[in-house]
């Protein structure tokens, strides 16, 4: 962190990854708390990494620095954080003079063990704009499966039964992997690929949520989300679309079929479709996948935020989520749809060369990925 960073960053309001500080009191037990809490909240949120400066009025953002009696060093919070918070939390402590007056900046780096919460009460924290707020047990669902420590697909859902499985489904599935299921070893492959989930203490077998979407009929009456919803061109009714994820979008490609112009590029609107039922963020229980069609724009909107790599904001890091819906869709599907991901962005940009942009839309506000392509008028 340089002089120059610093000026720029205070042109910034305040938001997740920026909080203003006039001082912060680490000599007092009130002070370490509520240190540790802003870190852990901001180091909670997405968008890379995050910032806490110290010195800075936070409203007016005049640049006030602070008394001797509350300076301190990087070795002081790294203590403060490695005791307060779980796993501790990368950071980095830059001081900085300007106009004669220190301003720090804490840098929270973007770690890979989210979510981080506080040992003392156990809470998890986010930033809500720019106040701090516990986070909901739906956002701390998407933050351990977006960090491999929950695997969402293999939980069970207590309720069902396997035999709401379509077993002819369920063969092809092995069929393809060149294993032949018999009844000598159907429960022990399903249980396996954790298909279906055995209680240890009842020894009764139930669906897991993967298996579910994968390979039931009616896994809406466990899993009510798992639905596309399409509202139609200058058309009251809406489409709703439900089953495994293979036929949902067997069924959505035919009612974009009929319903889009001959001549439109429907392939880069299926794209988008088939990206978002394998990547949507299953946690969030109240949204469902929607499709837009209108003259103006069509959107393909799906709950969860697009997930980009350690190594790159601009490239999607696929297999982040999902990664076992992934490997079933990918034996199962016979059109081969799932194979090639990432040059699906590529097909959907490039399909309206001359047409219209189409905008890809992360919106962390909202918890939603869109993808809005133009609409049907341009090909009228």
């Amino acid at each position: 962190m340089d002089r120059k960073k610093l000026l720029t960053l205070i042109k910034r309001d305040e938001g997740i990854k920026l909080d203003y500080k006039q001082k912060i009191d680490i000599n007092s037990e009130y002070g370490k708390k509520e240190l540790a809490k802003d870190i852990c909240a901001i180091a909670n949120s997405r968008g890379g990494r995050g910032y806490l400066i110290v010195g800075i009025e936070d409203k007016s953002k005049e640049i006030t620095g602070y008394e001797k009696q509350y300076s301190f060093t990087e070795e002081q919070i790294q203590q403060i954080i490695s005791t307060r918070c779980e796993p501790p939390i990368p950071i980095k402590v830059d001081h900085i003079y300007i106009n004669g007056k220190e301003v720090s900046v804490i840098t929270i780096y973007d770690g890979h063990q989210k979510p981080y919460q506080i040992r003392e009460n156990g809470a998890f924290y986010i930033r809500r704009g720019s106040t701090t707020d516990v986070m909901r047990k739906q956002e701390l669902l998407s933050a351990f499966q977006e960090n491999l420590n929950l695997i969402l697909e293999s939980y069970p859902v207590i309720r069902s039964s396997q035999e709401i499985l379509d077993n002819d489904t369920i063969e092809k599935y092995f069929k393809n992997k060149g294993i032949i299921l018999n009844s000598d070893n159907r429960e022990f492959l399903l249980e396996s690929s954790s298909i279906i989930y055995k209680d240890r203490d009842s020894g009764k077998y139930c669906c897991t949520f993967g298996g579910l979407l994968v390979f039931s009929n009616f896994n809406n009456l466990y899993i009510p989300h798992n639905m596309v919803r399409i509202k139609l061109n200058n058309k009251n009714n809406i489409v709703i679309v439900q089953g495994k994820l293979l036929d949902i979008i067997d069924k959505c490609e035919k009612v974009l079929s009929e319903e889009l112009p001959n001549n439109y590029p429907k392939e880069a609107v299926i794209e988008a479709l088939k990206n978002a039922v394998l990547y949507r963020d299953y946690t969030h229980t109240n949204r469902d996948i929607e499709i837009i069609i209108s003259r103006k724009s069509i959107s393909v909107i799906s709950p969860g935020n697009l997930i980009y790599s350690k190594e790159s904001s601009q490239i999607p890091n696929d297999l982040s989520r999902n990664s076992w819906l992934y490997e079933k869709l990918i034996t199962l599907d016979d059109k081969k749809r799932f194979l090639q991901t990432r040059r699906g962005f590529y097909l959907m940009r490039n399909s309206f060369n001359g047409k219209g942009k189409v905008k890809f839309i992360n919106s962390k506000a909202e918890g939603t990925f869109k993808v809005i392509f133009p609409g049907t008028s341009v090909f009228e």
